[in-house]
């Protein structure tokens, strides 16, 4: 029959022939997707031989972010297909950025602080920025969503963690108090009652966290975990 006439190629060679296909196609570099998730197919992505610069504005006016309906909704950029891209900071409870230098990390978190601060009020979002390098962060200075200033000392950026750790501390004795299981649950209650202020979520960015792991590893480490693993409710 036809289908025993096809001859079975092992997904590994495929792979194997990422460069000589890219030669081939004069492509700086492919994308090999073998196979593609959920289908019997291998996939070969292309990229366009024209570079599109994808500007923050078309994302944060596009539906895809007015659907997400988050106060923390974050505009990431445009997909292979040109389709706006948009996350929820609040489903993940940590966010890492990664690259080498000069692949645009610096310029992602300042696209996410532009997201968050064109959501929301100072009463509804504060921000917590420290950047070490001193370069990229220090442009927010003045925002009436900051706690106090960027941080750029590195001696004082431990203790601006450790405060976080505290206020995350602080927030779950208010939320026991209230008998709350996270932060939407404690401010419809107290909003109801008409019987406090309601907490601002708060967002911690951090530039250059390569360079608080090389200063103070161990603290660093310690208040990022525990902040990784319990501040999400608060």
């Amino acid at each position: 029959s036809e289908e025993e006439n096809l001859m079975k190629v092992r997904v590994a060679q495929i792979a194997s022939l990422q460069k000589d296909l890219s030669l081939a196609l004069s492509a700086e570099r492919l994308r090999i997707e073998a196979p593609v998730p959920g289908r019997p197919f291998v996939g070969i992505e292309v990229p366009n031989a024209r570079i599109e610069v994808v500007r923050l504005r078309s994302i944060l006016e596009s539906a895809a972010f007015d659907k997400a309906r988050s106060p923390l909704a974050i505009a990431l950029g445009r997909n292979v297909s040109g389709n706006p891209v948009v996350a929820d900071l609040e489903k993940m409870p940590h966010l890492l950025v990664a690259g080498s230098t000069g692949s645009g990390k610096s310029v992602c978190i300042t696209s996410i602080a532009t997201s968050l601060v064109m959501n929301n009020s100072p009463e509804d979002l504060r921000l917590v920025m420290i950047d070490a390098k001193m370069v990229e962060l220090i442009r927010f200075n003045g925002l009436p969503h900051l706690y106090g200033k960027v941080e750029t000392n590195i001696d004082r950026i431990q203790g601006v963690l450790r405060w976080v750790v505290l206020e995350m501390e602080q927030r779950y004795k208010m939320l026991e108090k209230e008998s709350a299981r996270d932060i939407k649950s404690y401010n419809r209650k107290v909003l109801r009652r008409k019987a406090g202020v309601a907490m601002p979520r708060i967002v911690v960015l951090i530039d250059e966290m390569a360079d608080m792991m090389m200063h103070a590893p161990d603290q660093t480490e310690h208040n990022l975990i525990r902040l990784a693993q319990m501040a999400r409710a608060t």
